[in-house]
């Protein structure tokens, strides 16, 4: 159900905009390489198929500050933009003890780790210095096993791969300057764990998390 509502908004988004894709402009304003910072907020869920409810006010849900950066690649065809982007993010998510209840959301006491994103997106220029797209692509993101008070780390991560959606809008500050803002739903659905040394990766299989994030960025185009 909200892969599907990320899909709506993401079309509803680029149907507004399509009229500009019929205006032909000499300025290829969203063209070539660029490097980017991003910051925002994330949150991390129990998917549909997930439910810890032990408690009535255990949200299943861990949120925080998000923060990384990214790279990317456009080529502006003249009202239409086609590029290829990866990042690289944080977060301080993690899960907490609330008056003696563990709000946890599913996989068990975690800290939100490192997350790496690679893919494509595609955006109509609402006008020269405007752009409107949408996103999508693969994503990894890794939590870091802690054990149950909280407070001491396991020498283990849990990786899970999955799919993010997205749209955005991005601004033209200069010929090499831009600012964006977007929305990312991301899914992930396979898991592992990984141990340091020698020790084997086990695999957990399907699970089931949603990640919803609303991001800011600041980037430079070459």
């Amino acid at each position: 159900m909200k892969k599907t509502a990320a899909l709506l908004v993401a079309g509803s988004i680029l149907a507004t905009a399509a009229p500009a894709m019929a205006q032909d402009s000499d300025e290829e304003t969203f063209t070539g390489f660029r490097a980017e910072i991003l910051g925002g907020y994330d949150v991390s869920q129990a998917g549909s198929s997930v439910d810890d409810d032990s408690a009535a006010d255990n949200d299943q849900s861990i949120d925080g500050l998000n923060y990384g950066v990214g790279l990317g690649y456009d080529y502006d065809a003249g009202g239409v933009v086609l590029g290829l982007e990866g990042e690289y993010t944080g977060s301080t998510a993690e899960t907490e003890f609330a008056d003696g209840d563990f709000e946890g959301f599913g996989i068990g006491n975690v800290e939100a780790g490192r997350d790496l994103y690679v893919g494509a997106r595609v955006g109509v220029k609402a006008n020269d210095d405007l752009l409107v797209y949408a996103k999508g692509g693969y994503t990894n993101m890794r939590y870091n096993l802690r054990s149950n008070d909280g407070t001491q780390d396991f020498r283990a991560d849990l990786e899970a791969d999955g799919y993010r959606l997205g749209a955005g809008v991005e601004y033209a500050l200069s010929d090499n300057t831009y600012t964006k803002v977007e929305y990312r739903y991301s899914n992930y659905g396979d898991a592992t764990i990984k141990f340091e040394g020698n020790a084997p990766d086990v695999q957990v299989g399907d699970i089931d998390i949603d990640r919803h994030q609303v991001m800011a960025g600041f980037g430079l185009r070459f």
